[in-house]
């Protein structure tokens, strides 16, 4: 009688995938399940559509650790929905479950009452760009959105700046469409906004339009686009400081934004039931930390608002919650509070839900792959491929410590691991999966309008 270990993966991206190979490849039966119909996460739904390049390299590394014969996939099956967690962890009979679904809830604005006005004058960062990354295709069923001139962006990490990329690029292409001009958003995010407009004779004072501003309550040398390193000398404070300063500088000119850093949203104004703007409370930073300037309030106007402050892990029934993340008994090992046989391993630890959040390379590196990503980087520097490097990297520690745990648990006889393959063969049927991973995700891509 051959015995074995049995492992859930919940959600098959990019640290799913890794997770799941690495135990596959050790002789584990792994079952991935993903709550979407292909396993690409945030590479597919989170991370804007003109990094063609990058996703496609990130579909097929997850295509190639997911196609493995030990590797049982099961689409479209959110835990929490329509498998109970607390019942996937204690009673299917698994001898570890590892989440790794990822930070794909926005972090609330802090305005009371502000979410009554979603959808309504107010968008949250993930729905936006899954919305800007689907709307052209065939099938898409979700949300539209315009995208006005003059939107405010509130955030000031990367991913924010993703976000009033697409607004500018948005507003842009359809400030040319009324002129008789079609230009494809991928081209103007290549070459920029000025220079896509030049090869038409304009630019962008011809447009008469005001341009997206991107609020941040700390300095622009505060932003996070790079990490500060830890225990950094004055001198290296200040050159990371004039970094961020650069970069953002570089895509404000490229992409035609504005920013108004040290502005903290307090409140919001409406009209006719719509939010129509936001109360910042100017700010300064003294010793690193955010003082509000008394009397200092600016009531600012727009048509559109996007929430861009980060990304946390959706709340799990059945999971304690500590702050904004899931509770951990044991934290360097990714043991959830309240299970001996349950660990999280990429961004559900670390709650930071961007795709470079993860990186482990020095300053200048870093720099360099910032500004590519960004799309204000050297031309001819190909960034994507050490940020593909970036992604998986911090996953394997973590995923070797929970692999050895296993190694250590009683084996499982043929009869409990069949027990757990007939009910994961179960959901397969009920979503339509017929086994041939290759064959859904190939079936199930997008297809262009």
């Amino acid at each position: 009688m051959a015995l074995q270990y049995a492992v859930a993966v919940v959600g098959g991206a990019t640290a799913g995938a890794e997770t799941a190979r690495m135990l596959a490849e050790r002789g584990a039966v792994v079952v991935v399940i993903e709550q979407n119909l292909r396993p690409y996460g945030k590479i597919e739904d989170g991370l804007p559509r003109w990094h063609a390049k990058l996703r496609l390299k990130e579909y097929e590394s997850v295509n190639q650790k997911l196609d493995h014969p030990n590797i049982h996939f099961v689409p479209l099956t959110k835990v929490g929905r329509d498998i109970d967690f607390r019942e996937l962890a204690t009673e299917w009979g698994f001898t570890a479950v590892i989440l790794a679904l990822g930070a794909w809830r926005d972090r609330p604005l802090p305005i009371d009452g502000v979410d009554d006005y979603v959808g309504r004058g107010l968008i949250y960062q993930n729905a936006f760009i899954h919305w800007f990354n689907h709307c052209e295709e065939a099938d898409y069923r979700g949300p539209h959105y315009d995208v006005p001139d003059g939107a405010a962006v509130i955030g000031g990490g990367l991913a924010s700046i993703d976000v009033i990329k697409v607004m500018q690029i948005e507003t842009t292409r359809r400030a040319l469409e009324r002129r008789g001009i079609r230009v494809d958003a991928l081209h103007i995010e290549h070459v920029g906004i000025d220079a896509a407009l030049s090869e038409h004779g304009l630019q962008w004072a011809d447009l008469g339009m005001r341009g997206a501003t991107l609020f941040y309550r700390r300095r622009v040398e505060d932003m996070p686009v790079t990490d500060m390193p830890e225990g950094g000398d004055a001198a290296r404070r200040a050159k990371v400081e004039a970094t961020r300063r650069r970069i953002l500088e570089k895509a404000m000119a490229k992409y035609c934004f504005h920013a108004r850093p040290e502005s903290a949203p307090i409140g919001f104004l409406t009209t006719d039931d719509r939010l129509t703007g936001i109360r910042f409370q100017r700010t300064r930073v003294v010793d690193g930390r955010v003082e509000p300037i008394a009397g200092a309030i600016d009531a600012v106007s727009t048509p559109l608002v996007v929430s861009s402050i980060g990304s946390i892990p959706e709340p799990m029934p059945g999971i304690a919650e500590r702050g904004e993340l899931y509770a951990f008994s044991d934290r360097a090992l990714g043991r959830i509070a309240g299970y001996d046989s349950v660990f999280a391993v990429g961004n559900v630890v670390t709650g930071k839900g961007n795709i470079l959040a993860s990186r482990k390379h020095s300053i200048e590196v870093t720099t360099q792959v910032i500004e590519q990503f960004i799309g204000v980087g050297p031309a001819g520097h190909d960034g994507e491929e050490v940020l593909l490097e970036a992604i998986t990297s911090p996953v394997h520690g973590l995923v070797e410590n929970v692999i050895s745990w296993v190694g250590g648990r009683p084996r499982l006889e043929d009869a409990q691991v069949e027990a757990i393959l007939a009910r994961v063969r179960a959901r397969q049927r009920a979503v339509g999966y017929e086994g041939a991973f290759r064959r859904w995700v190939t079936v199930h891509a997008p297809k262009p309008s």
